[in-house]
């Protein structure tokens, strides 16, 4: 059973389409990530960048799940705003490696927060601190503290370390999806 069924918990619907957009700077881990939330039969072996966005839908018991996996590539962010009204949830990745671009990584934050179809909105918004298996990976807590999501007023928010490749902290983050459900609906 892969974690996206453990998300129909969290929505409490039934054979219900689901639309979660995953963002995040080139190479921070969402295609991966993407594969491992995806059910094991689902999955793929080999992972490559993504070049624009693709959209992968698939079924678990309950629920029909459409993830846009946009590109994170400079020249494709400015796609990502096309489906910001479909979005019921945000998954948001960061490599907690790349110091040098954390400051890129805030303000395409800073611009997804301000846009209008996502400003007014209370849609939850989980953070991956990921590729925590690398050496010069910082923490969660200062990955939180850079991109200054204390300022986050608006919205439920939740940030996790994670190592995607191995799966770990995404549990977490799924844990933490179902949770809310109760606070607020989609």
């Amino acid at each position: 059973m892969g974690l996206f069924d453990k998300l129909a918990g969290w929505l409490g619907l039934k054979k219900k389409e689901v639309h979660v957009l995953c963002l995040g700077l080139d190479n921070s881990g969402k295609t991966t990530i993407i594969n491992k939330l995806k059910p094991s039969n689902a999955q793929t072996q080999d992972i490559v960048p993504t070049i624009g966005f693709t959209i992968e839908k698939f079924k678990t018991s309950s629920l029909s799940f459409t993830v846009f996996d946009m590109s994170g590539q400079g020249r494709y962010r400015n796609l990502w705003e096309h489906y910001y009204k479909e979005g019921q949830a945000i998954i948001f990745v960061i490599d907690s490696s790349d110091k040098l671009r954390m400051v890129v990584a805030k303000e395409e934050l800073d611009t997804l927060l301000n846009h209008p179809d996502i400003k007014h909105r209370r849609l939850p918004i989980l953070f991956f601190a990921n590729k925590m298996d690398l050496k010069d990976a910082i923490s969660s807590v200062k990955v939180s503290q850079l991109l200054s999501l204390e300022n986050i007023k608006d919205k439920p928010w939740h940030i996790c370390a994670s190592d995607a490749l191995k799966g770990e902290g995404l549990q977490e983050g799924v844990d933490w999806l179902q949770g809310i459900s109760y606070c607020s609906s989609l």
